[in-house]
């Protein structure tokens, strides 16, 4: 084992949208663990729009990220040392790590780590489809937006890791799923791999009107649920569709996390369709967590629940990837190899 690793650390703050100059690679010590303490080995590191947020210093549902600190993020690791009588070496876990290859944990800390079985499910699943993005899903869907058997579900964002989970857990359910996503190939995912029963490609849709038209089209009983990822034209092509009493989950608003205002074309839609809006933070639910992985974990072990990984080979790809997740580069679910 080297005697370093390295980790990236916030540098500055963004002005608008990221630059790989925000960040800052750092060779360190591999620490000793001491009493209580767990030394773990990251093998991925998940990236995330929530992110972006964190490195605004301003008001958010959490603490900005600090400047000259590891920037946060969640990661699967083996550990390699172990001073607590709950872990030792070789075991599997998952935890907010960070940008980093090397995690030093206080093993007495409820819900620092969770120890994770990879005998039928591969260990970066647990960043994405039987993690965190999988656990977004299926409380938007099935707390808020509790979907019926014969209603139609929207998702935007719908190659994503939340966006694909969403949609395949409505399928489950016995609704009918249409998601939206950029660019052909994308779509074609969507359909073909996740089942969907449609997708319509934004990018064709360069207005409102030819949006909101074919989404029309895909659902032409309406919508009853809409799971939100994106804001912007996007929802406002949904709200039109929209059934009475329908239900929306807003989990993300990806069009304006570089601080882009988004505008709501047509608000008064809230009050005539009587719609339930809701927005959400998954880490404040953990009550439904064990429900949800349970789930998630016995539909991607038998093969049920289907994703796609985008993996950055290094860490110091990671600030490169990370603007390009913003900017809808990546496929599925986005991580980086750290080992």
């Amino acid at each position: 084992m080297s005697n370093t690793y390295q980790r990236i650390v916030l540098a500055s703050r963004p002005d608008g949208e990221p630059t790989p100059q925000n960040f800052r690679l750092e060779s360190v010590a591999v620490p000793e663990p001491a009493e209580g303490q767990v030394l773990v080995r990251n093998h991925y590191l998940s990236l995330d729009p929530y992110m972006r947020g964190r490195m605004n210093d301003g008001k958010n549902y959490a603490q900005p990220q600090p400047l000259d600190e590891v920037m946060i993020g969640g990661t699967v690791g083996e550990v390699v040392a172990s001073r607590h009588p709950n872990y030792k070496a070789g075991d599997q876990v998952v935890g907010m790590g960070g940008w980093q290859q090397y995690q030093l944990a206080d093993g007495n800390q409820p819900g620092v780590l969770r120890k994770v079985d990879t005998s039928r499910i591969p260990l970066s699943a647990y960043l994405g489809a039987v993690g965190m993005p999988g656990v977004t899903a299926w409380y938007g869907l099935v707390k808020l937006i509790a979907p019926k058997a014969g209603e139609t579900v929207v998702v935007s964002a719908a190659s994503g890791a939340v966006g694909g989970a969403v949609g395949q857990l409505a399928k489950a359910r016995g609704c009918r799923a249409i998601g939206i996503a950029g660019g052909p190939e994308k779509c074609a995912f969507v359909v073909d791999e996740l089942g969907f029963d449609a997708c319509i490609d934004y990018k064709a849709h360069r207005d409102l009107g030819s949006l909101s038209a074919a989404l029309k089209a895909a659902a032409p009983d309406g919508v009853d649920g809409y799971f939100e990822n994106v804001g912007g034209m996007v929802l406002d092509a949904v709200m039109l569709q929209m059934n009475a009493f329908g239900r929306m989950a807003f989990c993300g608003m990806i069009s304006g996390y570089n601080g882009e205002p988004i505008p709501m074309a047509n608000p008064q839609l809230i009050l005539t369709s009587r719609l339930k809006v809701e927005g959400f933070i998954v880490s404040e639910h953990m009550e439904v967590w064990p429900q949800a992985l349970g789930e998630l974990g016995t539909l991607v072990a038998s093969g049920k629940l289907k994703y796609r990984e985008t993996v950055a080979p290094r860490i110091e790809d990671a600030p490169e990837a990370f603007i390009g997740l913003l900017k809808g580069r990546n496929f599925g679910k986005q991580l980086v190899k750290l080992v």
